[in-house]
């Protein structure tokens, strides 16, 4: 059918539902977290915050056009805590969506791996279907 590293032509949709267990960033308080997504960094699609948990639900749904023969099957995402000044960054990974490409809904909880991957930096919960045009 397709290649693992190359898609139809489509609408991918991601959903982030929630978090758990997120890096504390702040000293005092809670984390104010949001996530960004993106293919290419050149468009970045990015979460509402929210305020004052280490254990966020947003349940927010973001599309990618994506052309045929694409090449792009990694989705990037990073979880930032929301400060006045600097925003901090808890983690960040990567989730493989080839399999939503053929067809196969993806629904995974993916970690925000520490340094060196020793530890965990919480990990975040996806959602991924893929509608064929």
């Amino acid at each position: 059918m397709f290649s693992s590293h190359s898609a139809p032509r489509g609408v991918l949709s991601v959903t982030v539902v929630e978090a758990r267990n997120l890096k504390k960033e702040d000293f005092a308080g809670h984390n104010d977290p949001y996530v960004e997504l993106w293919f290419d960094k050149e468009y970045k699609q990015r979460s509402e915050t929210v305020h004052d948990t280490e254990n966020p639900v947003w349940n927010q749904t973001f599309t990618f056009n994506i052309e045929e023969g694409s090449s792009w099957h990694k989705l990037y995402f990073k979880v930032v805590d929301k400060d006045k000044v600097d925003d901090d960054k808890i983690g960040e990974g990567h989730l493989d969506v080839a399999d939503a490409f053929k067809g196969q809904p993806v629904d995974t909880w993916a970690k925000l791996p520490a340094k060196l991957g020793l530890s965990s930096h919480g990990e975040v919960h996806f959602s991924v279907q893929f509608s064929a045009q």
